[in-house]
């Protein structure tokens, strides 16, 4: 059986995006508390890396996507796995604050050109009529970093020190991933890429085009203030909720079980039904399991359908981030939009996660609770005013 050039670009890229996920946000999970101990600093500046990480990267994005669009995806994830490299290894000879937050800095120019939005915009250029699907798989295994790299970086801590264990990504990302990049992925885009059933923005009348684009902005970074900023919290509103240590953690812990299935299922399923369903669907049940959590959320049955909701709607975002642009603006000028909508949702989800520790240390479980189900609905609002000017969208 012949391996198509999409099958591999997209076996190529699952590999890279656990990787980097699983080197760079999910690191500190495991090593924080050593950075902490060796380099004198505090908790919140560790975590804070992880911000500064996002702001980066959100301020380069609309240039990178540009990028993308003109030169394709080959050179530029390539690139990003080498400053990948580079980063970790001198965040491994870090020796205090300054330091260590210019790594992550780093960190977050290498995740502009490498991680996520670039991998989707090179499934679309490679992948044509079966960008959703490929773009769905990789949303179901990049899932799997936390369960990779979680127990990797326990292990190698204890043979070899967290700077030993960062070297050793840092020559991952070098010898494996950065290859990985040059092999599967294709240079400039075709001509193939530049047509597209959808309609671009450029057959679009630009103020109806320039509305959308606001909406779906809209939409987006409601959601990636929520999906970024809550996760972190979840354990702890739960806990401020009533519930006891191990019943949080097992509540918390169906969130990534909640991501994945639904995003079986649309892999599956969803080129039976229009993306815009997809989109209503993910829109509306964040904010009913927030409410819910809200009114009732000390019951552990009203807790669990709070946090599937909010799993399932974070699960289904992950695949409509890449493939709703798609679908509304074509392939001519994807890397350019989606650059520029990631520039907003980098923003918000660098600031979540300190702006919900703040509402969380002064009103509670509660208030965090009724912040983020005033965010959902905002997205809902913006995700059925986006459906009604577009139309439905297959």
């Amino acid at each position: 059986m012949k391996i198509t050039a999409a099958t591999k670009a997209t076996i190529g890229l699952c590999l890279t995006q656990i990787v980097g996920w699983g080197t760079t946000f999910l690191m500190p999970s495991v090593l924080g508390r050593h950075f902490q101990r060796d380099l004198d600093l505090p908790s919140e500046v560790i975590y804070g890396g992880i911000t500064v990480m996002f702001g980066v990267g959100a301020l380069f994005a609309p240039r990178v996507g540009r990028l993308l669009d003109r030169i394709g995806a080959r050179s530029v994830m390539a690139v990003g796995s080498v400053i990948y490299a580079l980063s970790l290894a001198a965040l491994a000879f870090s020796q205090g604050l300054v330091t260590y937050l210019l790594c992550w800095a780093a960190m977050g120019i290498a995740s502009t050109l490498a991680l996520n939005t670039p991998a989707s915009i090179a499934l679309a250029q490679i992948a044509g009529s079966r960008a959703r699907q490929a773009i769905a798989i990789l949303a179901i295994i990049g899932g799997f970093a936390s369960t990779v790299f979680w127990p990797v970086s326990e292990a190698l801590e204890v043979i070899m020190s967290w700077r030993g264990v960062l070297l050793v990504y840092a020559a991952i990302h070098l010898l494996v991933c950065a290859p990985v990049h040059l092999l599967v992925l294709p240079g400039r885009p075709s001509a193939g890429t530049q047509a597209t059933a959808a309609p671009t923005a450029s057959a679009m009348p630009s103020e109806r085009a320039n509305r959308l684009f606001i909406l779906l902005a809209v939409a987006f970074s409601c959601g990636a203030f929520i999906f970024t900023g809550f996760i972190v919290h979840a354990i702890g509103v739960l806990r401020g909720l009533g519930h006891d240590p191990a019943s949080a953690l097992l509540l918390a812990s169906l969130i990534g079980p909640a991501q994945v299935a639904v995003r079986v299922i649309e892999l599956l399923f969803g080129h039976r039904y229009a993306i815009s369903s997809s989109a209503l669907f993910a829109a509306a049940v964040l904010p009913l399991g927030l409410g819910l959590a809200l009114l009732a959320g000390g019951n552990f049955a009203i807790a669990l359908l709070c946090l599937v909701g909010y799993g399932i709607a974070n699960g289904l975002k992950a695949v409509l981030r890449a493939t709703l642009p798609l679908a509304l603006f074509g392939r001519a000028q994807f890397g350019t939009y989606l650059g520029r909508l990631a520039l907003p949702q980098g923003i918000v989800s660098a600031a979540a996660p300190p702006v919900l520790a703040a509402v969380m240390a002064n009103y509670g479980a509660e208030g965090v609770l009724a912040m983020t189900f005033v965010i959902a609905t905002v997205a809902l609002v913006a995700t059925v005013l986006l459906v009604r000017t577009s139309g439905t969208i297959r």
